[in-house]
């Protein structure tokens, strides 16, 4: 699981970069992603261990940071579509994009974390 982290730590990586580069550089929020890309790949790397207890501490840090990142993208994206909607103006489509598709990578790899916790837990029991 940990190597699937730094697949997703360099999606999140990309994500941000091509959001602040491809608005201009105008905007430093869409480096958001990026940052949460770094926490995961950073921990994403401390959890390639031999040590179990290590594997599972940096692993469950990871998935807290996957879902807190889940969390503030889909509730920016809402906040930040409504807000504009309320102001009579378009929302800013790049922006929203950026948000949602952060928000879906996320929650893919909260759910793949999930059941991969699961699976260990069931083998740790037969």
């Amino acid at each position: 699981m940990a190597k699937i982290t730094l697949l997703f730590a360099i999606l999140l990586i990309v994500l941000g970069l091509a959001g602040y580069f491809g608005t201009g550089s105008l905007h430093p929020t869409a480096l958001i992603p990026t940052w949460f890309g770094v926490a995961l790949g950073l921990f994403g790397l401390l959890a390639i261990s031999p040590s179990e207890a290590r594997r599972k501490l940096f692993m469950h840090i990871n998935v807290t940071i996957g879902l807190v990142g889940f969390l503030g993208a889909t509730i920016e994206a809402i906040r930040g579509y409504g807000a504009a909607r309320t102001a009579g103006v378009d929302p800013d489509m790049i922006a929203l994009g950026s948000k949602l598709t952060m928000a879906g990578l996320l929650l893919f790899y909260v759910l793949l974390c999930v059941r991969s916790f699961i699976d260990a837990r069931r083998t740790n029991r037969i």
